[in-house]
């Protein structure tokens, strides 16, 4: 038998691959992530200044949430002889994160009056899709 694929079963492969990303998606979304593409969810964020939150702050932040268009297609056989024949499916995902960020000060309030000491951190102003790295997730 020959070692090099036909056409045939690359697009074999390719429905394959497609049928395991179907059987891999959520049954059910929650009403939020319905709505199509990526874009800013809020959610309540609370910082403690120790596990016992002797002091305490609570503060809107808001992160990307949604989908990007991704694909997958067989190789071209330059790439397929490239790689030996090992590298048969090409893929092309796009992944929702953040486009523009800003800080917030969030206020941790103290027991009895004491200090109250404020801290800063990263929220979404603006999302996007864009291609997916490693280093983000």
């Amino acid at each position: 038998m020959s070692s090099c694929l036909t056409s045939y079963h690359l697009c074999l492969l390719a429905l394959q691959v497609m049928s395991l990303l179907l059987l891999f998606t959520p049954i059910s979304w929650s009403h939020d992530s319905l709505t199509p593409g990526c874009h800013l969810y809020p959610f309540n964020v609370t910082i403690r200044s120790d596990r016992r939150g002797t002091c305490k702050g609570t503060h809107l932040v808001y992160a990307c949430v949604g989908y990007c268009e991704s694909s997958a297609f067989p190789s071209r056989y330059s790439v397929l002889v490239a790689s030996n024949f090992t590298h048969n499916i090409t893929s092309a995902s796009r992944c929702c994160t953040i486009s523009k960020e800003a800080k917030v000060k969030v206020r941790l309030d103290c027991p009895q009056g004491r200090h109250h000491n404020e801290i800063e951190i990263l929220t979404a102003k603006a999302c996007r899709c864009d291609m997916c790295r490693k280093s983000r997730y």
